[in-house]
């Protein structure tokens, strides 16, 4: 008769209690919606600075110091680069084109957008605009307005249906009034239908590269419509 005793199981280490760079119990406060987290929120949302994509910067850094997946916020690998850069940047741009020629058109906006119409021709501005467009709007908007956004009102709201339609909605309305100072109501109508779009594919994928690809080449054909001066002829291509 074998009278040791058995073995003990070995201790699974808590993924909490692993070394990281900050204590676990900040990384939870980081999380939370204490003092703390509502201080990382409010410096994400309001960490604006020209021609740095401040914002989304400190929303990866956030996401490392919280210890929170990458995949919470969207950036889990995706299945296929060539597909989502490819299929990205074709509906980013059918979708612009669908917008300046039907939709705006529908809302009676100006067909020119006069806030940005100093880019018409202008081929010293190309290499800033361009810049702009991939990395403020492609990399910093969808990072914060998507990932972060809806990964902060998926943990105070749910993730029900209905909880992820009020984030949607919240978000777009967001987003689109973020565009009012500068490009006028038509400019916040359209980045409020982005938004409500972007949001949708985002709330039902929980993917977020697709969607910088895509809002990128968004913008940058906005931008060539801008440059080659066709924004009003794309305007009127449907309605007179």
């Amino acid at each position: 008769m074998n009278d040791a005793a058995p073995n003990p199981e070995p201790v699974v280490a808590d993924k909490q209690s692993r070394p990281g760079p900050v204590s676990a119990d900040f990384a939870r406060q980081l999380r939370g919606f204490g003092p703390v987290g509502i201080i990382a929120i409010l410096i994400i949302l309001f960490g604006n600075v020209p021609h740095i994509p401040l914002a989304g910067i400190l929303v990866l850094l956030w996401a490392w110091l919280s210890q929170t997946p990458w995949r919470e916020i969207g950036c889990s690998r995706p299945r296929s680069w060539a597909i989502t850069i490819v299929g990205g940047s074709f509906f980013g741009m059918f979708f612009k084109c669908v917008m300046k020629i039907i939709v705006m058109p529908l809302l009676h906006a100006d067909p020119v957008n006069h806030a940005y119409h100093y880019f018409a021709g202008n081929r010293a501005a190309l290499p800033g605009a361009i810049y702009t467009m991939i990395v403020m709007a492609g990399f910093r908007e969808e990072t914060v307005f998507r990932g972060y956004l809806f990964e902060r009102f998926g943990k105070l709201l749910g993730t029900s249906v209905a909880s992820k339609v009020v984030t949607v909605i919240v978000t777009s309305l967001w987003f689109g009034f973020g565009h009012y100072s500068t490009q006028g109501l038509a400019g916040t109508e359209q980045a409020t239908i982005v938004g409500l779009v972007f949001g949708s594919i985002f709330a039902i994928t929980g993917r977020l590269w697709m969607l910088m690809f895509a809002h990128a080449a968004f913008d940058l054909t906005a931008l060539a419509m801008i440059y080659w001066d066709v924004e009003a002829k794309l305007g009127h291509l449907v309605f007179k």
